[in-house]
């Protein structure tokens, strides 16, 4: 890899977000990129994938401490647990290991990117202030978004790199295996109750179909990212990023409907986790019925992330003005957006 370029370290390069980050990259032609997750990949003359475990310090240390070309680091790495205090050690412990291992090798590290969300305004405990604004006031612990960020900020002080945290909405792509992909929930879902002879029910609660929401297409995050990492003017900055506008699921779901051949009907609460989670010989025959690639159930559901989101009874947005009066100003239509991703899942043969 060249030392004249800029050399890009995306933590999570497998997920939604670090594989549209990793490719929104390339794209722009003056980047290198290392790209580190759990199962690694296949490395390109541009790309080098490394596996390795986050949460093991020594692991970390040894396969990171002599990535001294790093000028980028773009953290979007996520672990899951089952409650929100056990998600704060995991998901604290995977930044600290990559900022200690590369920071003080890398000398001409320039900016560290950090991917948070709507969970830093207390929007995945109840109804919270809306629009929110990066601004408002923080809400009781335990949050691991706010603790990675207080690090940051804290290891920042005085340094010559910069730092900058990105707080997309629901975040939506084509990522297999990933735990939180709405659009791959809606689309196995929809492609089951037509294999099935159903409609399409909305599973969620009951006010969770009128709702106000927002969406944000990976790709529009991809950009804002890079974007926050390059633009002197957001250094230590925390931006909200979504696609600008705003829907219901009453007004949204018939035409997702619509494209899947399927008619509507009532809403009908119900936890996905629990209705699908005997659904896996379906799938196998599906995809051996219509010639789908050969990809696990487990792979391509993610219930538990789909109950999350459809039991938002209350309306979830933030306002992203800041982002636009510093300078970025791309939009995504979210109704396409949904449709363009159950398109490219057609064309990789994902669904039927």
């Amino acid at each position: 890899m060249s030392s004249h370029r800029n050399v890009g370290l995306v933590v999570g390069a497998n997920g939604v977000i670090g594989r549209n980050l990793v490719d929104h990259l390339l794209e722009l032609g003056d980047w290198d990129v290392i790209g580190l997750s759990r199962r690694g990949g296949a490395d390109s003359c541009r790309v080098r994938h490394l596996r390795v475990d986050l949460l093991d310090r020594a692991d970390s240390a040894a396969k990171l401490g002599d990535l001294r070309e790093v000028t980028h680091i773009f953290y979007a790495a996520y672990q899951e647990r089952p409650t929100w205090a056990e998600l704060v050690e995991p998901n604290l412990a995977m930044l600290v290991n990559v900022v200690d291992a590369v920071e003080p090798v890398a000398d001409d590290l320039r900016h560290v990117s950090l991917m948070q969300g709507y969970k830093v305004y207390g929007a995945h405990l109840g109804p919270f202030k809306t629009p929110a604004r990066e601004s408002d006031a923080g809400h009781m612990p335990p949050e691991f978004n706010v603790d990675q960020q207080d690090f940051l900020m804290h290891r920042q002080r005085g340094k010559s790199w910069t730092c900058s945290a990105l707080r997309p909405s629901v975040v939506s792509g084509v990522a297999l295996g990933n735990p939180m992909n709405l659009a791959m929930v809606i689309a196995i879902y929809a492609s089951m109750s037509k294999e099935l002879g159903l409609p399409l029910r909305f599973p969620g609660k009951p006010g969770a179909y009128d709702s106000l929401l927002e969406m944000t297409d990976a790709g529009l995050l991809a950009r804002a990212t890079v974007w926050a990492a390059t633009d002197k003017r957001c250094g230590n900055q925390a931006f909200n990023i979504n696609n600008g506008d705003l829907f219901r699921w009453s007004e949204l779901w018939p035409k997702i409907a619509r494209y899947f051949d399927l008619e509507v009907a009532p809403p009908l609460p119900m936890s996905l986790e629990a209705a699908m989670a005997d659904k896996e010989p379906l799938w196998d025959t599906m995809v051996a019925k219509f010639g789908l690639e050969p990809n696990s159930y487990r792979d391509v559901s993610s219930w538990a992330f789909g109950d999350f989101v459809f039991s938002w009874d209350y309306d979830v947005l933030a306002d992203g003005s800041k982002a636009r009066r510093f300078g970025f100003h791309e939009f995504v239509d979210t109704e396409k957006m949904f449709m363009s991703i159950f398109d490219d899942l057609r064309g990789r043969r994902i669904i039927p």
